[in-house]
């Protein structure tokens, strides 16, 4: 188990550990998106991935980081979706029971989801406060472990190998964005851009409406989000002490996007490259797209980060 920052070793190792359990996804790349971004974008798809998002690298590694013998009470954690999918699904790979505790104004598709791989769904108030309290309930009376969604290197480190795929199959990457919630796939991410090419940009796009990421590297101090009002509902958590510490030292900028612009790469996204991403994916396109002097002319890596639509709510 990892008590301090993830080496590149650890990821290496991390990246070994999940390798049967997850999928490489593929890279695409998009000559008319290019065309609207004024630079060349490489978009790592992990809306192709396992449970549907990038979720199941950390949510692998994290519990297949624990012996057999360590796995008898389960697993929990609190998520709106795509990590209580991820959980659910490691948790049964690995013969263990898993509790997740979500939001009840969660997506539709996303609890049915985690019930499908036969996890007991417990529900909460739509708040940082509620979930963690009733997670740590859960915990209380299971005995089950909890897999944190964000601010845990064993988590870190599993999401930091889709960076590390991206970053090994293109050359020349001149930057990478990804997007900002809890920061577990930011830190990876970071991480793994500054041990394989530490002249490579990192940025990061967040909501307008949930910027603590933005507000605390500017502060140099966690602040929290004041609201969870965005459409980007993977992204409506405020950042992780361990994540914020890795990105204060490797990210370059942080853009925040409004909902309209979300709205509009999404849309952007589905109608020009044929593919199903949810609203959180956009956001490092939209940060693009309302950026271009921080990209142009450069080799940009995208990571998207899940598909999990509820196609009955579409924005657009």
């Amino acid at each position: 188990m990892l008590t301090n920052i993830p080496s590149f070793s650890d990821i290496k190792r991390a990246h070994q550990r999940i390798s049967k359990y997850i999928y490489n996804t593929p890279v695409m790349t998009s000559a008319n998106l290019d065309v609207f971004s004024g630079c060349q974008m490489f978009f790592k798809c992990e809306n192709f991935q396992k449970v549907g998002a990038f979720k199941m690298r950390g949510a692998a590694n994290a519990i297949f980081s624990y012996r057999p013998e360590d796995r008898t009470n389960g697993f929990a954690c609190h998520s709106s979706g795509n990590h209580g999918q991820a959980v659910a699904m490691a948790a049964k790979l690995a013969g263990a029971k898993a509790y997740i505790v979500m939001p009840k104004n969660a997506s539709t598709v996303k609890i049915n989801a985690v019930k499908g791989y036969d996890a007991e769904v417990i529900f909460c108030e739509p708040n940082d406060a509620s979930r963690t309290k009733t997670c740590e309930e859960v915990v209380a009376k299971t005995g089950a472990t909890l897999i944190h969604p964000f601010n845990d290197y064993n988590i870190i480190a599993g999401q930091a190998t889709a960076a590390k795929e991206l970053i090994e199959e293109v050359d020349d990457l001149d930057a990478i964005i990804t997007p900002v919630g809890g920061g577990g796939l930011a830190a990876g991410s970071s991480l793994v851009a500054h041990f394989l090419d530490p002249n490579m940009e990192v940025y990061l796009g967040e909501p307008e409406q949930v910027d603590d990421a933005y507000q605390s590297l500017k502060a140099g101090k966690i602040i929290p989000n004041k609201t969870s009002e965005t459409i980007a509902d993977g992204l409506k958590t405020t950042i992780g002490q361990k994540n914020f510490d890795i990105l204060k030292e490797h990210v370059k900028e942080v853009f925040t996007v409004s909902e309209e612009e979300i709205i509009q790469a999404m849309k952007l996204i589905w109608e020009r490259m044929k593919i199903v991403i949810e609203p959180s994916c956009a956001v490092p396109f939209a940060a693009i797209l309302k950026n271009p002097k921080a990209f142009a002319g450069k080799r940009v890596g995208v990571i998207l980060t899940g598909g999990n639509v509820d196609l009955t709510k579409l924005p657009f």
